[in-house]
């Protein structure tokens, strides 16, 4: 069974992108390009880990992950940040992520990324 990854983030070329990246090294993955009904989206797939873009349409990527981690039963799934903001780590804490990626990324780096979190 392959681990799951979801990857919310508004930008197509990122979505695509990750999602290829991903597949090819053997991760099932689905995309959104919002983070409406975060809980409900989420709890349909149950991923074994989550990027969330700072910047998203309706609601934005700290209030969704605030709002991940407050769910009982999807606090324990690991929320990565990812962002181009200058910033991102302290976006990150603030929303209480497991973790964070800077935008523009390195291919490698994300393929570690997901690979400490949650292996083959």
């Amino acid at each position: 069974m392959n681990k799951k990854v979801f990857i919310f983030d508004d930008n197509a070329d990122i979505l695509e992108l990750c999602s290829l990246i991903l597949e090819d090294a053997g991760y099932e993955i689905k995309t959104s390009a919002t983070s409406n009904h975060i809980v409900d989206q989420v709890s349909a797939y149950m991923p074994d880990l989550i990027f969330m873009d700072n910047w998203l349409p309706d609601v934005g990527g700290i209030e969704a992950t605030q709002e991940l981690k407050r769910h009982p039963d999807l606090k324990h799934i690991p929320v990565i940040y990812f962002s181009a903001n200058n910033d991102v780590s302290a976006l990150a804490e603030k929303a209480g992520a497991d973790s964070y990626l800077s935008k523009p990324f390195d291919i490698q780096t994300l393929e570690e990324i997901v690979h400490n979190y949650i292996g083959k």
